[in-house]
């Protein structure tokens, strides 16, 4: 492990979201910062939806803060905060990475579907020509559905619980694909299974998927982290799916989120990927 320790010339990083206590990136990209050599840490901070847009006008003027990272349910409210965004973030109109620019505003990307993707070809399943279900259609879902749609699944049905919600999140991936459909909680006969969710975390229901609608030929993915194993991974892992946690994702996704900050600090590499604006 890496040493760490705090100074003046430490730089800093937040995670921001409500609740807090569930997220594991303060620790990891922390350490992977000091591998680099860098004195940079990652800070946890809990901060509710009628507080985030003068805690960000805040803290921008921070001369020694580098980055944000974006959890729930801040996702596609920070896009208003972002003078250049990715292409993907354009699209879904939500990031969950922030950096600086050189102006010192920030540049905004959705990192959490290429997480999901690169986590479920580790355990094999492969997304092209299959057919999924994405409960959940914030931030995380709409971006692990559209990383589904990019790596080649044939369709995707959308459920959530609020119906503008999936509406507009179906509105966004029709214009890539038209074989998307509003799903329901009913995971009959899906390839794919996405819990994008905070089903499953404590103070949430237990789940949003009907367990007993599971198929043992189905890919199920939970984008929860606490606790590691969900009641849907658990029910899937007993009738012989394939599973990825939110633990299995983040571990693709820290390392995702690690170059996307670093890009941040080598201007001349800056310079050729932020093109895309609002």
């Amino acid at each position: 492990m890496s040493d760490i320790s705090i100074s003046g010339e430490t730089h800093l990083n937040f995670i921001i979201g409500d609740p807090i206590v569930q997220v594991k990136s303060p620790s990891g990209l922390t350490q992977a910062f000091a591998a680099k050599g860098l004195k940079t840490v990652v800070l946890p901070v809990q901060i509710g939806t009628d507080k985030l847009s003068p805690f960000l006008e805040s803290v921008t003027p921070v001369g020694n803060l580098d980055g944000i990272i974006v959890t729930l349910p801040h996702k596609l409210a920070c896009v208003a905060h972002c003078t250049t965004i990715s292409d993907r973030a354009r699209h879904l109109q939500a990031v969950n990475v922030m950096r600086r620019n050189l102006d010192g505003s920030w540049h905004g990307d959705m990192l959490d579907g290429v997480g999901f993707v690169e986590a479920a070809r580790r355990t094999g399943f492969e997304p092209v020509g299959q057919r999924a279900l994405v409960v959940g259609a914030g931030g995380a879902g709409s971006a692990i559905a559209l990383a589904l749609l990019e790596a080649g699944a044939r369709a995707i049905s959308v459920h959530d619980s609020e119906p503008g919600k999936r509406e507009a999140l179906i509105g966004k991936l029709r214009r890539i694909s038209p074989n998307i459909e509003v799903g329901s909680n009913d995971a009959t006969g899906f390839d794919a299974v996405v819990n994008a969710t905070p089903a499953g975390m404590k103070g949430f229901v237990a789940d949003a998927v009907d367990l007993r609608s599971l198929s043992p030929h189905s890919f199920v993915g939970c984008a929860v982290t606490d606790p590691a194993v969900t009641p849907l991974i658990a029910q899937a892992r007993k009738i012989g799916c394939t599973t990825i946690t939110g633990i299995e994702m983040y571990a693709a996704l820290e390392s995702r989120m690690l170059e996307f900050f670093l890009e941040g600090l080598a201007p001349p590499h800056y310079h050729k990927v932020v093109t895309a604006t609002k």
